[in-house]
């Protein structure tokens, strides 16, 4: 099922509200190198753990990690937070309900969420603008021109 997700339309839970554009006149990469030092980064990450503690209020969670099979059904808040904020690994959370993919790498500044519904988008915005991030969609593969 993960793997089918990833083939699908995506969003990011970002820091910015929009992508930059390449010819941007602004700091992009030294910015980008600020918030993936500490305490920055650290601070991002539980931001991430509070959106998906949050989202499994209304939905349940699948979680595992990329490299096993195992998958993890609402694991503990505390367990959540830990991986997302302390495992250093690729991270893929499952809403089966909503057949809707979402993944956390390591050294990403974003949540990516493949195939989500507009009423299940709806509410991640919301939670993400709770904890002053955005959602957004980037240029999808095969959509130049469109």
């Amino acid at each position: 099922m993960i793997e089918t997700l990833l083939t699908k339309p995506y969003w990011v839970i970002d820091v910015l509200p929009k992508q930059v554009p390449g010819d941007s006149a602004g700091q992009f990469f030294a910015v980008e190198k600020y918030w993936l030092e500490m305490p920055q980064y650290s601070d991002l990450r539980r931001r991430f753990a509070a959106i998906l503690l949050k989202l499994n209020c209304y939905y349940n969670l699948q979680v595992c990690f990329a490299e096993e099979d195992e998958l993890h059904t609402n694991p503990s808040p505390d367990q959540l937070v830990s991986w997302v904020t302390e495992s250093g690994k690729d991270l893929c959370i499952v809403i089966p309900a909503q057949k809707t993919l979402i993944t956390i790498a390591p050294d990403d500044l974003c949540m990516t969420v493949y195939n989500p519904r507009k009423r299940f988008l709806q509410l991640l915005e919301q939670l993400a603008l709770s904890e002053g991030l955005f959602v957004w969609q980037p240029p999808q593969e095969g959509s130049e021109g469109k």
